[in-house]
């Protein structure tokens, strides 16, 4: 090894080496796990954002004494010379969960247990490459908040689909040093049950790691993770501690602390709970059935009388996201494998027009930890979201690009020459803020409201058609994907917009199906790349990886459209003649398989293989989806899985897309018998 990647493996090891005066029950600062916050350039507002960027911290603290450590309100904290309480009212942090902020809540740290503090801070001051003197009474500690250059990029549970439980753990690092390192070992911390969730005890070391790549050496530039079968875990709060080396042997320690979930992917249809007549809209099988068919299997809602105890639930069975109180009630083991999160708040940023400061946030959200339910908030404006970044469990946000309000200003995007439109917004620009919301909470998971059909909105910006085409639809919606959501919720597949907007239903169908068939490579993998390509300086493509141990789903997302003047909608050229090139994680350097995956099938592709690259020439069009994999079985056993999926969306005997007497059936249920 050269001196200089020496020096650069040892500055990378004095950043996360931590220490503590010793004591009989001193806390020890273990390890920090820093998230740089980060700003989208694409964005346009009315006003400049501000650029002052902060972080996200987590302390893992613990107590390396022989007694006890009790820590409560009372316990003197204080970071600069400042408790938590001083800083959030000075406005440094948006938010923190210090001692200080559970009031009358003091735990007990026993001797070699674990407890993680977190803070928000909100300006450069407290972003990455600072640091801070950390006091808790007599003991000192040191924060370096330098950026890591190696860190766990995404961390998922997953298990058996009809257990809530998971069974396991993926996770992925990513290495930008100028050296090579070796994953070795990982562990997690647990509470000894949900109501203690905030003291952690160390696990057995797990070293039989599923590597990927199978010797777990990552390349410097490179990706690289394992899987670990941990047996059945608990659904409370975790510390994952992940153990690597260099070649020369010298440590390095990853940590994240976050909630164990089962992740799967559901689809939500929103508002699906809503009046109709006096009943339910979820009372109407032939609505049930529609959603069944449109791969729905999740809803903004929670028990609803008619639905919830009858037949119908289980046979048409959604996910609920709502409030999800009494605890009593929600939190037992009959309901946990239909609950997909918690989601009341709304839209903070918003508020009804005055923003909800994160930490009142965090106290809303602050009695579910002692549960077994994952919080969600819904995020709605890039320019503050990473104000409220770590806040809840399972983040998502909302953004629709044509005819629907929105924060940023539409008029202010100089995308096709000068021509200003204000119907309308770049569609890519539901990638930039994929890609921002993932990284700012990230290892966590997340998810996206898609623009779908929705029969509430006004005209805009002189639209006439108020819910996007289906290929407006079918690009907003793949942006995310591309960026890695784990989750996707359609805004807003009630029946009134079904009835209205009939034309997509099959194109909302397809897309459920595409990401039913691809599901398990979303959740087992990380957005490993992503590049805008520019031809002659104006958007071309957008290319993005979403990369793990069985393959990798490469996309290419056509940016040469074009807003229509007359119809004041976005239209798509032909396919075209294009050349696509992704780089690929060096694990799948044996991957030589490649398939052009839609909701219709899967077809062979060539390529050229370069070392760590994939180079198609092909005919694109405005979405183009690869899988790249090295098991010679992969192919026949996504056909098998389109097969299955066909064959569920056709037994449900329900067609309101191609079959105008079941298009009539919804409309007689608004009342709408023989209306267009």
């Amino acid at each position: 090894m050269t001196s200089r990647h020496r020096c650069g493996i040892c500055l990378l090891l004095t950043l996360w080496h931590l220490g503590a005066e010793a004591g009989d029950n001193s806390p020890e600062l273990r390890g920090i796990a820093m998230v740089p916050h980060i700003q989208s350039s694409e964005m346009r507002y009315r006003r400049e954002p501000d650029r002052s960027l902060g972080a996200w911290v987590q302390l893992f603290v613990v107590n390396n004494g022989n007694s006890a450590l009790r820590l409560g309100a009372e316990t003197p904290v204080r970071l600069r010379g400042k408790t938590p309480e001083e800083l959030l009212a000075a406005g440094e942090w948006t938010w923190h969960d210090f001692p200080s902020a559970w009031t009358n809540a003091p735990i007990e740290l026993p001797p070699g247990a674990m407890t993680v503090w977190s803070f928000n801070g909100r300006n450069a001051p407290w972003g990455a490459g600072t640091g801070a003197d950390l006091r808790v009474g007599d003991t000192h500690l040191q924060c370096d908040l330098a950026k890591a250059r190696v860190w766990l990029s995404a961390v998922t549970f997953l298990g058996d689909p009809t257990n809530p439980f998971p069974n396991s753990v993926i996770f992925h690092v990513a290495n930008e040093t100028i050296a090579r390192v070796r994953l070795e070992a990982c562990r997690l911390w647990l509470p000894r049950d949900n109501l203690s969730w905030r003291m952690l005890l160390p696990q057995p070391w797990h070293t039989n790691l599923l590597r990927f790549p199978v010797d777990g050496r990552i390349p410097a530039g490179d990706h690289g993770g394992a899987r670990v079968m941990t047996g059945p875990l608990p659904l409370t709060y975790t510390a994952l501690e992940v153990k690597l080396s260099d070649d020369e042997g010298h440590a390095l320690t990853l940590w994240t602390y976050l909630r164990i979930k089962r992740e799967a992917f559901d689809i939500s249809g929103g508002w699906v709970a809503s009046d109709l007549h006096g009943s339910n809209t979820l009372q109407a099988e032939p609505y049930l059935k529609t959603l069944r068919r449109m791969h729905v299997n999740a809803g903004m809602h929670q028990e609803v009388p008619g639905y919830s105890d009858t037949p119908l639930f289980e046979k048409y069975p959604l996910k609920y996201m709502n409030r999800l109180q009494p605890f009593d009630h929600y939190d037992v083991e009959s309901k946990l494998r239909r609950i997909h999160a918690v989601e009341f708040l709304g839209e903070p940023q918003y508020g009804g027009g005055r923003p909800v400061p994160p930490m009142d946030v965090w106290r809303a959200l602050a009695p579910y930890e002692a549960t077994r339910l994952p919080t969600s908030v819904t995020h709605s404006e890039e320019r503050v979201w990473r104000f409220y970044a770590g806040l809840s469990d399972y983040p998502h946000y909302d953004a629709y690009r044509v005819t629907a309000s929105s924060p940023d200003a539409w008029s202010k995007y100089d995308r096709w020459g000068g021509e200003v439109i204000r119907w309308g917004a770049p569609l890519e620009t539901i990638g930039d803020m994929t890609r921002s919301l993932r990284e700012l909470n990230r290892p966590r998971p997340i998810a996206y409201w898609s623009q779908g059909a929705h029969e509430g909105w006004e005209h805009y910006g002189g639209r006439a058609r108020t819910s996007p085409t289906a290929e407006e639809l079918r690009v907003q919606a793949y942006h995310a994907l591309a960026s890695r959501i784990t989750s996707l919720y359609w805004f807003n597949l009630s029946l009134k917009s079904l009835v209205k907007f009939p034309d997509l239903i099959d194109p909302i169908t397809r897309i459920g199906r595409e990401i039913k068939m691809l599901e398990l490579f979303y959740l087992e993998g990380e957005a490993s790349y992503y590049e805008r390509v520019l031809r002659e300086g104006k958007a071309d493509w957008d290319l993005a990886v979403i990369a793990g141990p069985r393959g990798a789903v490469l996309f290419a997302l056509d940016l040469a459209y074009l807003p229509d003047p007359h119809e004041r909608v976005f239209k798509f050229g032909p396919p075209r003649s294009a050349t696509l090139s992704w780089p690929v994680p060096g694990y799948l350097e044996q991957a030589d398989q490649l398939w052009r995956v839609d909701a219709d099938g899967i077809h062979p592709e060539n390529m050229d293989r370069g070392k760590r690259r994939v180079s198609v020439r092909t005919q694109g069009s405005p979405v183009n989806i690869f899988l790249l994999s090295s098991d010679p079985e992969a192919g026949a056993r996504l056909k098998a899985r389109i097969h299955e999926l066909v064959a569920e969306e056709e037994s449900v005997d329900f067609d309101p897309a191609r079959r105008e007497p079941d298009l009539e059936t919804l409309r007689a249920l608004l009342g709408m018998t023989g209306k267009k």
